[in-house]
């Protein structure tokens, strides 16, 4: 099982990097992030939605947010506008700080049972997986966008942990 101290080093390193990616986009311009680029969700806009899209997904089922009301692959759908997706970002990745100040050794050790749209059945995982998958999800998605942007001339920051910057929480 994972430590109360890793999932509050994942919340710092997530901000972190999506304020990245997001500087760097911000280079760009919007036909420039919604090009599509042979990425799974084809472009850097839609990616770093849909990985927004998944993170409120996942936190909806610890009762901290809403349920989004499309499916992963529209997520794009939800924030369409740049300004809009960057706002809610924002406001997500403060959210999941607070999540992880606020889960305790017990609820890690716990069960979270939820009805899976990916999977088309009802699913039970150990909290500390499900916190495990929340954070790898986001990982693997940044990833793309750093290649994608990186392709478009965009210089986002080093994804190394042992680089974050100090005064972000961890360590």
């Amino acid at each position: 099982m994972i430590s109360l101290e890793h999932t509050r080093m994942f919340a710092a390193y997530n901000h972190w990097q999506n304020n990245s990616l997001y500087h760097a986009a911000d280079g760009l311009t919007d036909a420039a992030r919604l090009a599509d680029r042979g990425a799974f969700f084809s472009s850097i806009h839609e990616t770093l939605a849909h990985i927004l899209w998944a993170d409120r997904m996942w936190l909806s089922r610890f009762d901290m947010c809403e349920k989004p009301t499309v499916k992963g692959n529209q997520a794009l759908a939800m924030f369409p506008e740049w300004d809009r997706l960057k706002t809610e970002r924002q406001a997500m990745d403060a959210l999941i700080t607070r999540w992880t100040g606020e889960l305790t050794t017990l609820r890690l050790a716990g069960e979270l049972t939820w009805y899976s749209g990916a999977a088309g059945a009802q699913q039970t995982q150990p909290v500390w997986f499900i916190v495990t998958h929340i954070f790898n999800h986001q990982t693997h998605h940044r990833g793309q966008v750093h290649a994608m942007l990186t392709a478009a001339g965009a210089k986002p920051e080093d994804t190394d942990m042992f680089l974050i910057p100090a005064g972000l929480g961890f360590p």
